[in-house]
């Protein structure tokens, strides 16, 4: 008999699918060419494990606005500039260029309102807090401190005739002991403000001389003739009120 051949097992050569190598060639990683999203918008930059990471520029298809700059982990954070198109000449306006953290405003950086109007300063989760200098549309200037967007703590406004106010703010408001001065009159107002308005405080003549234009009379000094007894007064006013709440409801 004739040596039996042996027979031959042929296995099947494995392929991978393709979907699986165009996964792998679309798994993001390092500097990439500009990537669209299914919405149309489109970033250019660098990546890691499929999220923007690094230096890179997004522009958002429906609203046209534009960032540059620093990204981590899919969000922008570090320094960057955030612009949009003019809706009237479609010329790109910066809106903001400073420091960002967790994909907002976060940092030292600029916010511009408008041509006439815009913020330096320093802002936390997107909002104006901590020191800042904010120039109005009306040409008057407050710097100061800051809180969830509005003036609060000590700050100065100034307007735009000069005349200010410097003392305690609260919710972008005068609020607590400060002054205001008034340089076109030559007067200064001290006293304790509440919600804007002014509830306690003396007026007197401040640089009335040069002064572009003072009142026609000048305010005259308060002055007591018996001051010791004015506060021996008010202090035996101060003890009978205090006597008439401690009595008895009954005795009264």
């Amino acid at each position: 008999m004739g040596q039996e051949s042996m027979p031959i097992v042929k296995y099947p050569r494995a392929v991978e699918p393709l979907w699986y190598e165009w996964d792998k060639k679309a798994q993001k990683c390092g500097l990439r060419h500009t990537v669209y999203a299914v919405n149309g918008d489109r970033y250019t930059g660098e990546w890691l494990d499929n999220l923007k990471h690094g230096k890179g520029t997004q522009i958002w298809k429906k609203t046209g606005a534009i960032y540059s700059g620093d990204w981590k982990f899919g969000k922008r954070d570090g320094y960057g500039s955030y612009s949009r198109p003019d809706p009237v000449t479609k010329d790109y306006k910066k809106v903001y260029a400073g420091w960002w953290k967790n994909d907002q405003m976060w940092g030292y950086g600029i916010k511009f309102y408008s041509d006439l109007e815009y913020y330096e300063g320093e802002w936390h989760a997107g909002k104006r807090n901590g020191w800042g200098r904010m120039y109005y549309r009306d040409g008057s200037i407050y710097e100061g401190q800051w809180s969830e967007d509005k003036p609060s703590g000590e700050g100065m406004l100034r307007l735009k005739n000069e005349n200010r106010y410097e003392g305690c703010w609260k919710d972008g408001k005068k609020h607590g002991p400060g002054r205001f001065i008034y340089l076109d009159t030559g007067q200064l107002y001290e006293g304790y403000w509440v919600a804007d308005i002014p509830k306690c405080g003396t007026m007197i003549d401040f640089g009335r001389d040069e002064a572009p234009a003072p009142t026609q009379y000048p305010i005259p000094k308060i002055e007591l003739l018996d001051p010791e007894g004015v506060i021996e007064e008010a202090l035996q006013m101060l003890e009978k009120t205090e006597e008439l709440n401690s009595q008895p409801q009954k005795e009264r």
